[in-house]
């Protein structure tokens, strides 16, 4: 194999790939990224088994071929070199990489012992604008379970319904949904559970300014699914995962559908009152108290500790409804609200025994559930 690719082209793909090669130690080859050149591409390739990555760059063929070297060094060894055309030529075991005056050695491995990523059918697919899946991921991969004591719980569940999707995450004690629009060709609905690890890798992957061919397709993002894994493509890469196996739980019946008080809120005020609330709350159980009194378009902050002191902070708002009161972990309530993207926020609240709804004013596409502290 003897190919050329520019520094910031390769620097790049290798960015995304080594990611994803992690440090295996009963499977060496997995901290390895495959460089595989051939039918006019060069594509660099990492897998953890559960994840696998493919990045193609642009680049010069002069000899086909495939090989891999030890992720970590080879990234490491491009991003220090100048930004000028690079060769790589592997010889034997090694992979010579050369740039100006710089040549370098890596000792790697055959490309037969790298495990197969798998390929996704590609006959259906749904996209959407990658701005806007990079956004609703972002807003509700903070609630996942972070343990894996329920798998379910451990992934962002993705509902495909004809031009929507919907995507949501649960821990048990609070709960995100966001929906967007799609494109589909495609009217069926698909529900599948995507595990977390891989959203975080596609929100990195989205994150990094691609190439042109991306503006070109005006930033899209498509999804293909199989029965076990899911495939987002977005420009030249190319990223597959496993699924989330399990039924994940009827969400939608804990959504409250009614209200005894609403309070609009400014969002920047509430969370500044949420702070000074945390300072005083009880160690462990992160509580602080949100009254509502009647006819007095006011929010009242306020927490207690044995330790540290207590505090009262009061808000203007508008407030309709019942005098209501309820307690909510401080830390919840602090994630939800940097979530939403509105200055103006809207609480729903029935009593301090059920959950409470936090969304944007005048704005349906998404919602934050706290379950309270019961007294």
């Amino acid at each position: 194999m003897k190919i050329f690719s520019l520094q910031e082209n390769l620097k790049q793909g290798l960015a995304l790939v080594s990611h994803v090669a992690g440090k295996n130690i009963n499977l060496p080859i997995l901290n390895n990224v495959l460089i595989k050149a051939g039918a006019g591409k060069i594509r660099l390739m990492a897998t953890n088994l559960e994840i696998g990555i493919i990045s193609t760059v642009r680049g010069k063929i002069e000899t086909e071929g495939a090989f891999t070297v030890n992720a970590k060094i080879i990234s490491d060894c491009v991003g220090l070199l100048s930004n000028k055309k690079i060769e790589l030529n592997q010889t034997n075991n090694d992979l010579a990489v050369s740039c100006e005056n710089y040549q370098v050695k890596i000792k790697g491995q055959s490309a037969e012992e790298f495990p197969l990523i798998p390929e996704v059918d590609r006959k259906n697919y749904f996209s959407a604008q990658a701005g806007a899946v990079k956004g609703a991921i972002s807003q509700v991969i903070f609630a996942t379970l972070l343990s894996e004591a329920r798998l379910e719980l451990s992934g962002v569940l993705f509902v495909f319904s004809g031009n929507s999707l919907t995507i949501v995450a649960t821990d048990s004690y609070r709960l995100a949904e966001k929906k967007i629009q799609i494109k589909s060709n495609n009217e069926e609905e698909k529900r599948v559970i995507v595990p977390a690890k891989t959203l975080q890798e596609l929100l990195r992957v989205l994150s990094v300014n691609l190439d042109d061919e991306v503006e070109e397709n005006n930033k899209e993002i498509k999804f293909y699914l199989s029965d076990n894994q899911i495939l987002f493509i977005y420009g030249s890469t190319e990223l597959v995962s496993r699924l989330v196996e399990g039924q994940y739980p009827d969400y939608q019946q804990i959504i409250p559908t009614t209200s005894k008080t609403k309070i609009i809120i400014d969002r920047q005020e509430l969370i500044r009152a949420v702070k000074i609330a945390s300072l005083f709350s009880k160690t462990g159980i992160n509580d602080i108290n949100l009254d509502f009194p009647l006819s007095k378009n006011q929010v009242v902050v306020s927490s207690i500790s044995g330790q540290t002191g207590e505090n009262i902070t009061k808000l203007e708002a508008k407030v309709t409804g019942d005098e209501n009161s309820l307690v909510v972990n401080y830390r919840y309530l602090l994630e939800g609200l940097s979530n939403v993207e509105k200055e103006m926020i809207k609480i729903e609240v029935i009593d301090g025994n059920t959950p409470c709804l936090v969304r944007p004013e005048q704005d349906e596409s998404y919602l934050y559930i706290i379950m309270p502290i019961k007294q």
